[in-house]
C-alpha cells in the first residue's frame, strides 16, 4: 500500500512514506519527529506509527531521523528538524503534497521539536505556512518541576519526575549532580519566576487535575546552578517561554495529554496559552494513558 524510501533533506536523514494508490488531487503532508529525550529513538522505532498515519489518512509522511545527543550536541536536533521541515515545505509538490496542507507532529521531545519548529517559522514569509501542529504529550518547559502532574506522577514507570531531569542533563551533556537543585527549582532566579508566572503556574491548571496537590516550600536560588544550564531558559528548549507576539501566529494545534504522565500539565499550560492568543486548539486527554 505504501512506497517507502530513505532520503536526505539538506543532509538530514528522512524516511518518506507515499501511498501507492493514485490521488485525485494533492495529498496532505505529515512531518513526524520521534520521541526519546533526544538521546533514544530513531526512524525505525516509529516505523509502525508512520505507516499507520500514511495509510489511514492517505497522507505523505516524512519521518525525520535527526542525529542524537551526546554525539551531536544540542541544539543540533532542533536545527535538523527545522532544516528538514523547510526542505519539505519548499519541495512538497515533488511528492504530490499540497504545500498549504503540511502539518508537523511529534511525541514527547518530538513534540518539543514540533512546537519549536512552528515558533521558528512564524515570521518566515518565504515559505508556505505550516497548516497545523500535533503535540503528543510534549515536553515544553524546564523551569518548574513541581506542577501538580509532577507530584501526582513523580514515581510513574518509565518517565518519573527524577528521570525527566536526569534525561535533560544527559541530553545537554551536563553534570548529573545538578539534578536535585533543578528538581527543587533552585536554578531559576526570582525575577525569571516572576516574569513567567502568568504562563507557568499551578493556579492555571484546572481544579480537576489538582486533587491532592501541595504547593512546594520556597527554595533558595543558586546562581552557580543557573549558570550551568542557560539552555533551559531558551524558547528552543522550553517553547512555553515564547512571547505572545510569536504564540499568536502559531498554526491550528492538536494537543494530546495523558493522566499518568509527569508532562501532562505542560500540555495543559500550552493549551491555555494558545487559546488566550486566539489559536484554535483541539485537546485529547487520555485519563488512563501513560507517557
Amino acid at each position: 500500500q505504501l512506497f517507502i524510501k530513505d532520503l536526505h533533506f539538506d543532509g538530514v536523514p528522512v524516511r518518506i512514506y507515499l501511498p501507492r494508490e493514485p490521488s485525485a488531487g494533492k495529498r496532505r503532508g505529515v512531518i513526524l519527529f520521534h520521541g526519546g529525550c533526544g538521546i533514544f529513538g530513531s526512524i525505525r522505532s516509529h516505523e509502525r506509527i508512520c505507516r499507520y498515519i500514511a495509510k489511514t489518512s492517505d497522507s505523505v509522511v516524512v519521518s525525520v531521523g535527526y542525529h542524537l545527543s551526546p554525539e551531536y550536541k544540542y541544539p543540533a536536533q532542533t536545527l535538523e528538524c527545522l532544516t528538514a521541515t523547510v526542505h519539505f515545505l519548499q519541495t512538497a509538490d515533488t511528492y504530490g503534497v499540497d504545500p498549504a496542507r503540511v502539518i508537523v507532529c511529534g511525541d514527547s521531545v518530538g513534540g518539543t521539536y514540533a512546537a519549536s519548529v512552528c515558533q521558528e517559522l512564524v515570521h518566515r514569509t518565504d515559505l508556505p505556512k505550516v497548516r497545523a501542529q500535533v503535540l503528543i504529550y510534549p515536553f515544553l518547559q524546564a523551569l518548574n518541576f513541581n506542577l501538580p502532574s509532577h507530584q501526582k506522577n513523580a514515581f510513574t514507570a518509565f518517565l518519573s519526575r527524577e528521570r525527566t531531569v536526569h534525561f535533560i542533563l544527559k541530553y545537554l551533556n551536563k553534570d548529573c549532580s545538578l539534578k536535585e537543585p533543578i528538581l527543587a527549582g533552585s536554578h531559576v532566579p526570582k525575577g525569571v519566576n516572576l516574569k513567567y508566572r502568568e504562563w507557568i503556574n499551578p493556579d492555571l491548571i484546572p481544579e480537576v487535575f489538582k486533587l491532592g496537590y501541595k504547593p512546594p516550600l520556597p527554595t533558595a536560588f543558586l546562581p552557580q546552578v543557573h549558570e550551568e544550564v542557560p539552555e533551559l531558559f531558551e524558547c528552543r528548549f522550553s517553547p512555553l517561554l515564547a512571547e505572545d507576539a510569536v504564540v499568536c501566529h502559531l498554526p491550528d494545534t492538536c494537543i494530546v495529554t495523558c493522566g499518568h504522565d509527569v508532562l501532562r500539565d505542560e500540555g495543559l499550560l500550552y493549551k491555555k496559552r494558545l487559546e488566550d492568543n486566539n489559536v484554535r486548539v483541539t485537546w485529547h486527554h487520555v485519563e488512563k494513558g501513560f507517557h
